[in-house]
């Protein structure tokens, strides 16, 4: 039998994701992990599935929450192993305390930090830059404008980590995450050095102390990497001249450089010199002001902070956000972009708008927007109805997920981040206790996300005794960011690996409640009562009630019972009651009509909304429906 040579010299069209986890591998990182959260979520099985391809030994895990992937991956660089932990922007903000302080240490393996941004934001609850971070904690960060880029730049993340001991992070862009492009793959390189941890406690305890050493250091180091990036990285930091003389410099960063090149390129503008900056921080300052000295008047375009503005020593005569000529907020898609150019270059301000074939395309299909709703069939929109029956009148705090939705069946008042729905249960109930009133609370928390950050004020609330619902809507997965498994489902990514499932009520009672409750999601009516009986022991006993309202993914897991359902027209009164509190895509409203009717396009035939419709006019089609 002819030997299969493990020798990898192809390409292949990769999202932007899956190109940064290419480079992860064949960098010969020994141990990643990431918490899910788009646009991130890809790059964490993209990683275990070319280890598994390339047969690298490495550790590929999800974290319970973003700290402890971060940890995990930090602890494993102090081993002199390479390592990566994966996250969104948000997802740095629960990693934030870990990260400043590992930032100090003089580390002995390679570690990244991949953060991706969501400028925007598309499925965020904010749009905040994470090379503020990168400031804020003074280490270095890259900015790839494509998945080629972004791969490559992983390659010298990793060797720039090992050079000056610290994190550095790679932070990409959701188009550059989300884009398509074709991408060498490359072969595993071999591990670097001994994996050995050395006690050294002046090295690796962060004592208040060490911080006097430790920061000086730091500081140290950030300045050998700008005159590093200002001489050694000409690959992502480089001026494209303008072929006539120029009117116009811009220094862009990310993908604003790949959108701007292509503009101009269009409007076959070739007065216009562009400085690409793939290392925003530390900032080539002499790079830049030498840019801005030869140009009479400068663009600066990068998402979504002005971080490069601000490393300025003197910002006057550039045009960027500190001067309002760039928005404050929001994604610089293209026409976005087109518009300030525009402007800038004093072309007609139609340049940036959108094409007429399109906006005619769009008029031509009458597309009507429609705000996004939870999908046919998820247990989570019969789990709030439950909770709105059972209790019109309870404060219902949520959390980060897909069930944040909820909020279109008037079954969600307030979200925060991750866990706060435990812990804003608690500051309703306590703000009310106060006052000397009373109003039934009712907070929700998906599976996952009571794993990443709901325990810890699950114990807080049992501990002081704080009186509220707790409704732990457990569908089996991590939907909202693609389906990944959690500790409830206990599945790794990594073949021959296994994991172990964590019981969601055995963690309840270990935290100390006394009331769990596990239902099925789609029984209404034993929600209803569940809910009820939850706030009496709460409300008797001052203490937290917990419900576990658990229905696996109807789009994830298909294979469960059909129920066909119909509106009988005769007794449909057209109250609109089960499109404003059960907001099902399958139930659709004719205004002309004035009575609800089935869309078969969506209807998943889970039966649920037959228990929804006050006057009885959904129930079972044994024949053909309407």
């Amino acid at each position: 039998m002819t030997e299969v040579s493990r020798t990898v010299s192809t390409k292949a069209i990769l999202l932007g994701n899956e190109a940064i986890a290419r480079g992860i591998v064949e960098a010969g990182c020994l141990v990643a992990s990431a918490y899910p959260g788009t646009p991130s979520s890809e790059i964490l099985p993209a990683v275990a599935k070319f280890a598994d391809e390339l047969g690298s030994p490495m550790a590929v895990e999800w974290g319970v929450n973003e700290k402890v992937a971060f940890e995990v991956a930090a602890a494993a660089s102090f081993t002199g192993a390479r390592s990566c932990a994966v996250m969104k922007q948000v997802g740095l903000n629960v990693a934030a305390d870990p990260f400043m302080s590992a930032a100090h240490f003089q580390l002995k393996g390679g570690m990244l930090l991949v953060v991706a941004d969501d400028p925007g934001p598309h499925s965020s609850q904010t749009e905040q830059d994470s090379r503020y971070f990168a400031m804020f904690a003074k280490v270095p960060c890259f900015d790839p404008c494509s998945a080629v880029e972004a791969k490559e730049m992983v390659f010298d993340a990793f060797d720039l980590s090992e050079r000056f001991g610290i994190i550095t992070i790679l932070r990409p862009t959701v188009r550059v995450d989300h884009c398509r492009q074709d991408v060498e793959l490359g072969e595993l390189r071999p591990l670097k050095g001994q994996v050995k941890f050395d006690k050294e406690p002046s090295r690796w305890v962060c004592l208040p102390a060490s911080v006097k050493v430790n920061h000086p250091r730091l500081n140290a180091k950030v300045e050998e990497i700008r005159t590093a990036f200002e001489s050694e990285f000409g690959k992502y930091n480089y001026e494209v001249p303008s072929r006539e003389k120029s009117v116009l410099g811009i220094v862009a960063s990310g993908v604003c450089f790949s959108v701007v090149s292509d503009i101009l390129k269009g409007w076959g503008r070739e007065d216009v010199a562009v400085l690409k900056i793939g290392t925003p921080h530390p900032l080539p300052v002499q790079m830049v002001t030498d840019f801005i000295s030869r140009h009479p008047k400068v663009l600066f375009l990068e998402e979504t902070y002005p971080v490069m503005e601000m490393q300025l020593p003197d910002r006057t005569g550039i045009l960027g956000r500190w001067n309002g000529v760039v928005p404050g907020a929001g994604e610089l898609l293209p026409e976005v972009i087109a518009g300030i150019l525009a402007k800038v270059l004093g072309m007609d301000h139609t340049a940036g708008e959108a094409s007429p074939l399109l906006r005619e395309a769009l008029e031509e299909l009458k597309i009507t927007p429609r705000k996004p709703m939870l999908c046919p069939g998820c247990p989570h929109r019969a789990s709030y109805f439950s909770i709105r029956q059972a209790l019109p009148n309870a404060v219902n705090p949520s959390d980060i997920g897909c069930y944040t939705l909820g909020v279109n069946q008037k079954a969600v008042d307030a979200v925060m981040d991750m866990g706060a729905s435990v812990t804003m249960g608690s500051g309703f109930w306590l703000a009310h206790k106060a006052a000397g009133t009373e109003r039934p609370i009712v907070s929700t928390i998906g599976d996952s996300t009571f794993f990443h950050m709901g325990i810890p004020g699950l114990v807080s609330a049992v501990y002081n005794r704080h009186a509220f619902v707790l409704g732990i809507l457990d569908n089996s997965t991590t939907a909202m960011t693609g389906g990944q498994a959690n500790p409830a489902v206990g599945d790794k990514l990594r073949k021959g690996d296994e994991g172990r499932k964590v019981d969601i009520e055995a963690v309840c009672r270990g935290c100390g409640v006394t009331f769990v409750r596990t239902i099925e999601a789609y029984d209404v009516a034993s929600g209803k009562e569940a809910v009820k009986e939850a706030w009496e022991h709460a409300k008797s006993r001052s203490e937290p009630a917990v419900i576990i309202f658990r229905h696996p993914c109807m789009l994830l897991r298909p294979q469960q019972a059909v129920v066909q359902v119909k509106v009988d027209p005769e007794k449909c009164i057209g109250c609109k009651f089960c499109i404003n509190f059960f907001n099902c895509p399958g139930l659709v409203f004719d205004e002309k009509r004035s009575k609800a009717y089935i869309d078969e396009r969506f209807c998943v035939s889970c039966g649920v909304c037959v228990s929804v419709c006050p006057h009885g006019a959904i129930g079972e089609n044994s024949g053909e429906g309407e």
